[in-house]
């Protein structure tokens, strides 16, 4: 497993400040087909900015059979505090929110509970990151790895500018078609995340906690729930 998320958190190019790997599985989740399939959900904080940071969020499909179909998954959370989205590349939150305290640069995002899809096929170039716009749909790992993976790149503000004074989000809620996926509390993962860029020449690591949950396969219904917590 370590080796295929370190392979696909290549092709991002990430020089990680900090990392949450979202991973757990749950009792009911186990699926005699594919007992070790899961989708893994990764948080890696790669740049501190004046009042927040710059985050990257992959989604893994783990699973040997199971694909995510369209209209595709959608991601949601909970801010821990008064976070906004300044920005973002490759996703897209679905609701904008009250955003009338601001009077000039209108975040991206002011809701508490934001829930962000995926850009689809053809999205223009300034708007795209690595692995995005596929409307939302994941092959499965066995058959497709590239195509197993989705990523988004999000501005976070109101935030916290270091591990000490960031919050992670919570309530982490994974809907796509079909089965469910579900996750309990992440756990801190150590040694810290590292980065193999494109051309293999170097390497960098996550300088904060990494976190780690699996989301895996519970039940025929839309809904997931998940949550992970700095400590």
């Amino acid at each position: 497993m370590a080796r295929f998320l370190l392979g696909a958190a290549a092709i991002a190019l990430l020089a990680g400040v900090s990392s949450l790997l979202l991973m757990v599985p749950f009792a009911e989740a186990y699926d005699p087909l594919d007992p070790n399939g899961n989708i893994t959900i990764k948080w890696d904080i790669t740049q501190w900015t004046p009042d927040g940071y710059v985050a990257v969020v992959t989604i893994y499909n783990f699973q040997k059979y199971r694909h995510i179909q369209a209209p595709g998954w959608s991601l949601g959370w909970a801010w821990a505090k008064k976070e906004i989205i300044w920005s973002m590349a490759g996703g897209q939150a679905t609701e904008q929110g009250d955003c009338s305290a601001f009077k000039a640069n209108i975040p991206h995002c002011c809701k508490r509970d934001p829930r962000v899809v995926d850009l689809v096929p053809g999205a223009p170039y300034n708007m795209q990151f690595g692995n995005c716009c596929k409307g939302g749909v994941l092959t499965s790992w066995v058959q497709d790895p590239l195509n197993a993976v989705a990523s988004f790149q999000i501005t976070v503000g109101h935030s916290g500018t270091s591990n000490k004074t960031v919050k992670a989000p919570k309530n982490f809620t994974l809907k796509a078609p079909g089965p469910a996926y579900s996750c309990g509390l992440a756990q801190e993962v150590k040694p810290p995340t590292r980065f193999i860029s494109l051309d293999g020449r170097r390497t960098t690591q996550a300088h904060g906690k990494s976190f780690q949950c699996f989301l895996s396969f519970w039940r025929h219904n839309y809904d997931t729930l998940s949550s992970f917590f700095f400590q």
